[in-house]
């Protein structure tokens, strides 16, 4: 018997025995290349290699998964930023590092009473103690040089971060005076919804010190903050780092409403006097205005020493 009539043999015994061969039909569907299996004839003179098609099923292919992979988030850190340290140290601004200063031992007596308020050692802790706004009645009495100055001590101590905000928002002035460009912040925050805290606030060359400035000037300020965005912002500021002070600069008492309005939400206020200059009747007005708040510190700024030195009136010799 020749070859080609023992293979037809054993494909005859594979019909007989069950196997489907139906797939070498001419008019065959061509179906996915089989593993191969092999018929030995009986004398094991000869080997046939054929394949046997691969079983279908009932069953439809399975689709692809249609869940995508989640579209990466933008990266929404908040921006690094150098602050000009050799600027800073000439405007008499606290610079961390420099040699021990009398500006450095005036700040640590005055921010001593405000963090023992935050920590919670007084009799009685305020609401959004480590809330801190820094004001004064009238223009020009310091208190931007007094919110850097004490953001800047703040950020020196060993168990706070500092962030430091420009809420004097008609006349912002913070960044310059730390050498940093204007940029989108605090009004921009409270304006558009698709906007982060994260997109607005500057990290710097400080540790543990962050900015947010004023942002872009608006005509509805007073109402922006006034909003119910803005007491939703100052309550995560307020409640989400436990060690986190938040110091704010904002407008005199006196000539704009937006400080009342921020004293409202704030835990401590503190007002800047100047020695000798501002009159006995706008510090009593300024004091009125904020009489209800339960936590009211008051500094001396510019007083002249004996020796005819400017020193802050806690540490005045």
């Amino acid at each position: 018997m020749s070859t080609i009539e023992r293979a037809a043999k054993r494909l005859e015994e594979l019909r007989r025995a069950g196997v489907d061969i139906s797939s070498f039909e001419p008019d065959a569907v061509p179906a996915p290349t089989p593993a191969p299996v092999t018929a030995v004839t009986e004398d094991m003179s000869d080997v046939v290699t054929i394949r046997i098609p691969q079983l279908a099923t009932d069953m439809p292919p399975m689709a692809s998964s249609t869940m995508a992979e989640p579209s990466a988030l933008p990266d929404r850190r908040s921006r690094e930023v150098e602050l000009d340290l050799r600027r800073m140290s000439r405007s008499n601004l606290l610079v961390p590092g420099e040699p021990r200063s009398q500006l450095e031992e005036e700040f640590r007596i005055i921010k001593r009473p405000l963090l023992e308020n935050v920590r919670g050692q007084t009799a009685v802790r305020p609401h959004r103690a480590n809330l801190i706004m820094v004001t004064s009645a009238i223009p020009g009495e310091g208190k931007t040089q007094t919110a850097i100055n004490l953001a800047v001590s703040i950020a020196m101590e060993l168990d706070h971060t500092v962030l430091l905000v420009e809420a004097d928002v008609l006349r912002p002035s913070v960044l310059e005076r730390m050498g940093v460009s204007s940029q989108k912040g605090l009004l921009d925050l409270l304006s558009s919804k698709g906007m982060a805290l994260s997109d607005v606030l500057l990290k710097t060359n400080i540790p543990k010190l962050t900015l947010l400035p004023a942002g872009t000037a608006s005509s509805r300020s007073t109402e922006l903050l006034a909003s119910t965005a803005m007491d939703d912002l100052l309550e995560e500021l307020a409640s989400k780092y436990a060690d986190r002070v938040i110091i704010f600069d904002t407008p005199p008492l006196l000539s704009t409403t937006e400080s009342r309005v921020l004293a409202a939400h704030m835990g401590q206020v503190v007002m800047v006097v100047e020695s000798g200059k501002t009159p006995t009747s706008s510090v009593q007005q300024a004091f009125a205005t904020v009489e209800s708040h339960p936590v009211v510190l008051s500094m001396l700024n510019k007083y002249q020493g004996p020796k005819g030195k400017n020193t802050y009136g806690y540490y005045a010799p």
